[in-house]
């Protein structure tokens, strides 16, 4: 059995270069991967009418893949504008991979479209000083993230962290639906 047919699906992070993000989860999806791009509401200007309400990527040039190494290798090497999302491990740039549960959560909190939803980047919130919760009820139901006071606002909120890409931060949670996590 060849080793291809063994790996595993997995989540890397993609950025697409000059907002194509859109573009690229359309040449993915055109060859059968699963892809996740946070997407939120926002007032685009038509050029002729004003403003429109459309769905709009939430962070610029980011893309989530869901498929094996070898796959995502072969497929960005045929759009030049996917590149790895990438951190160092042990002094090497390797692609950012987001474990499933975490992804999932993820997916779930933004795929609401909820207008009160934060995205921030991993330099504006401190998480390590959170203390780990899940969501109990509600559309959040069984999401796991960050008990957190984002500066600037007077609620503590829950943070869903994809580490060194992205947080989402659910506003509005009271403190009955969160159940404290070992």
């Amino acid at each position: 059995m060849s080793s291809t047919l063994q790996e595993p699906p997995m989540w890397f992070a993609l950025s697409a270069t000059f907002g194509r993000s859109l573009k690229g989860k359309e040449f993915l999806e055109s060859r059968s991967v699963r892809c996740f791009i946070p997407m939120r509401y926002a007032a685009v200007s038509d050029g002729k009418r004003g403003k429109e309400r459309q769905l709009v990527p939430a962070i610029s040039n980011l893309l989530f893949a869901y498929t094996t190494r070898s796959c995502i290798q072969a497929l960005k090497s045929e759009v030049t504008f996917l590149q790895y999302l990438t951190t160092t491990e042990e002094g090497r740039r390797v692609p950012i991979v987001v474990p499933d549960r975490q992804m999932e959560h993820f997916i779930q909190v933004c795929d609401t479209y909820n207008e009160k939803l934060t995205y921030l980047n991993p330099s504006e919130i401190n998480l390590e000083k959170g203390t780990p919760v899940q969501i109990i009820g509600g559309a959040f139901d069984g999401v796991e993230g960050t008990f957190v006071k984002i500066e600037g606002t007077r609620n503590r909120r829950v943070a869903v962290l994809v580490p060194g890409i992205a947080a989402v931060v659910i506003a509005d949670i009271t403190h009955g639906c969160l159940k404290v996590l070992d």
